[in-house]
């Protein structure tokens, strides 16, 4: 029988076999037959919009005495909510901002708190008492900077359709969702999501050590909506210590949202665990829902949105009709794509909603179709990075094998 104590004294020996959850699910489909001595430790991730995201921050914003306490703050423009410690004239300000707060339609709290990962400066309003302080701030000038999920890490989503002929705007859509049926929206990152590949939580729960948008964090315990069927989790780490690589603001038609990213690792202790690690795109259900009253009536799998489709949308400027305006770069959920300039990389979540968008055909990419009523469905938006997830989950294998990230 094998133990987590085994499994770390294999790490810290240099004798543990740690591998990704693609290279686990690659080495499946070729038909390898595993056993549990064939791998300890498998490390699995998601990265996609988690409305349920939060930052708690304390700023100081000026010198003790200056205000009693604070009655509204802003940053970069998204309001916060002061409290619940008033620190009655300290000078500075708790506050809590939620990743779905916003300043305007291109800026919100998931783009605040990238920036602030990112080093860069952020400029803070404080009303206090009729007075108006100001203040520009890093992170470093923060004496606390948590990052909170109050669900994440689903163990899988719902695709949703538009089954009326009138548009709907919503946070599934980056244009507002076009119907009857004519496009979906989709969501997870399938057979490498960490709750996808440990579904009762057997090892993901209270206290297990995670990676929280790159940062070294902890569990809280089950999120809020979770349930036996679809388990999400709670989970906490500072800010200082994130990749802006790993988190964001995905703009969509009713505003902006937040991108979050989580990887756990996963033990190999015995053949059930092995058998929940064992899961496939294929055989993971994916419900389809029509957008008005998120209610399941088809079914489809993560097969189709993760098997024979494309990962990364693609540009060709050969092909741009350069359009003004340019649809598929004002649709941009994160800003990526740029006419006549391409697409950037490190902004780029290849969500597809350019290629779904572009006229002339110069961005393409093949995101796939799911079955509704005996019709095939074309996927333009999808809300979950499977790049971004596979790196986080490389990046976690490297910090274990580096005896840098305990398993438990």
């Amino acid at each position: 029988m094998k133990t987590i104590a085994g499994i770390e004294e294999r790490i810290r020996d240099g004798s543990a076999v740690v591998l990704t959850a693609a290279e686990l699910k690659k080495r499946i489909r070729e038909g390898e037959r595993l056993t549990p001595e064939d791998v300890d430790v498998v490390t699995c991730g998601t990265c996609g919009v988690m409305s349920g995201t939060a930052a708690v921050l304390s700023v100081p914003v000026a010198q003790p005495g200056t205000f009693f306490r604070a009655d509204t703050v802003s940053l970069n423009g998204v309001p916060a909510f002061p409290g619940p410690c008033p620190n009655e004239r300290l000078g500075l300000v708790d506050l809590v901002v939620y990743g779905t707060a916003h300043s305007g339609q291109r800026y919100g709290g998931g783009h605040l708190i990238a920036d602030l990962a990112a080093g860069k400066d952020v400029d803070v309003q404080v009303t206090a008492g009729g007075r108006e302080i100001s203040r520009t701030v890093t992170i470093e000038d923060c004496t606390v900077a948590r990052l909170l999920t109050t669900r994440s890490a689903f163990k899988n989503y719902t695709a949703y359709v538009n089954r009326e002929p009138s548009e709907v705007q919503t946070i599934f859509s980056a244009a507002g969702m076009r119907g009857p049926c004519v496009e979906a929206s989709v969501s997870g990152c399938g057979e490498i999501n960490p709750i996808e590949n440990d579904p009762s939580l057997r090892f993901i729960r209270a206290g297990t050590r995670v990676l929280v948008n790159g940062a070294p964090g902890f569990v809280m315990g089950e999120g809020t909506r979770s349930t036996p069927e679809k388990p999400n989790i709670m989970a906490f780490a500072d800010i200082r210590e994130m990749n802006p690589r790993y988190c964001g603001g995905f703009v969509t038609s009713a505003g902006p949202e937040c991108i979050t990213s989580i990887a756990a690792a996963i033990p190999v202790l015995d053949d059930a665990g092995l058998s929940a690690l064992s899961v496939l795109d294929e055989a993971i259900a994916l419900p389809v829902a029509d957008i008005s009253d998120r209610r399941p009536f088809a079914a489809a799998t993560y097969g189709d949105v993760w098997q024979g489709t494309d990962r990364r949308v693609t540009y060709d400027p050969t092909s741009c009709l350069f359009c003004e305006p340019c649809v598929a770069g004002g649709l941009c959920p994160t800003g990526a794509f740029v006419t006549g300039k391409g697409i950037d990389t490190a902004l780029c979540v290849s969500c597809g909603a350019c290629a779904a968008s572009c006229r002339g055909g110069a961005v393409s990419g093949a995101l796939g179709t799911i079955t509704v009523g005996g019709r095939r469905v074309p996927i333009t938006l999808r809300q979950s990075d499977r790049n971004r997830a596979e790196a986080l989950c490389e990046d976690l294998r490297q910090r274990i094998l580096d005896r840098g990230f305990p398993v438990r």
